[in-house]
């Protein structure tokens, strides 16, 4: 291996557990808002190291461009597809249980 593919692997390998993480915790948090905080906080970041994996693999070429716009992308739109999940949650009426254990109030 080369440098090239020794650095795609020390990003690529955090980014993928970081995936990894983000989707254990869609599973296993309580409700919805601990949910979506578990995916939108560690989606960004883990995309972000991933795609600079990528990006030392495919070397300074178009590839590593569009790589760059496609985080750019994601670095605007996923906090703010977040959010807006948040607020239509909490403008439909869904709130956090009030005790541990507690199923969640239902919106309607």
């Amino acid at each position: 291996m080369n440098w090239s593919e020794w650095s795609a692997a020390a990003l690529m390998l955090p980014g993928s557990a970081l995936l990894l993480i983000a989707g254990l915790g869609l599973l296993r948090f309580p409700h919805f808002y601990s949910r979506l905080h578990a995916a939108g906080v560690i989606d960004t970041l883990a995309a972000g190291l991933f795609l600079g994996g990528l990006a030392f693999l495919f070397g300074p070429t178009l590839g590593t461009l569009k790589l760059a716009l496609i985080f750019l992308f994601l670095l605007f739109t996923s906090p703010t597809a977040c959010h807006a999940l948040a607020n239509a949650a909490w403008t439909s009426g869904l709130r956090e249980p009030a005790q541990p254990g507690e199923p969640p109030s239902s919106p309607n």
